[in-house]
């Protein structure tokens, strides 16, 4: 394969990064006896990245309408990746709440750089093998 940019996916992607609310949640809500104080920075380096279906691709709006559609579920994965105890989250989550503590980073163009299949990897069936796509 060559190391120029010439496949692309049918899928866009976006970034979903947090915002500082979600930082001084994160700080604030520390069950810890030394507080874990994390720089927005340092929760924005390994942001995490979501296809979306080829139906959004050419639209940022089309795009964020689909991720806020699904923002509870997209907030409790922040939240839970945070901390996996549920009393420790905000209670009165909203979509409003959710724009106000995460931006959604839009890229339409997505390239394959590699030479070998994609494989999914099913986290619910944890243990089982991912499953290549053609």
């Amino acid at each position: 394969m060559s190391d120029y940019p010439r496949f692309t996916i049918n899928r866009a992607l976006v970034l979903i990064l947090p915002n500082q609310p979600f930082a001084d949640w994160a700080a604030a809500a520390d069950p810890g006896p030394v507080p874990l104080r994390l720089t927005l920075e340092e929760l924005r380096e390994e942001a995490d990245a979501f296809l979306l279906p080829e139906s959004v691709m050419e639209d940022e709006g089309a795009a964020v309408k689909w991720i806020e559609k699904r923002w509870q579920t997209f907030f409790e994965h922040f939240l839970n990746g945070q901390y996996v105890d549920e009393v420790l989250w905000p209670q009165d989550r909203s979509l409003k709440m959710f724009r106000q503590w995460f931006t959604i980073q839009f890229h339409s163009m997505v390239y394959d750089m590699a030479d070998t299949p994609i494989v999914h990897e099913d986290w619910e069936d944890e243990g089982e093998e991912g499953t290549a796509l053609q």
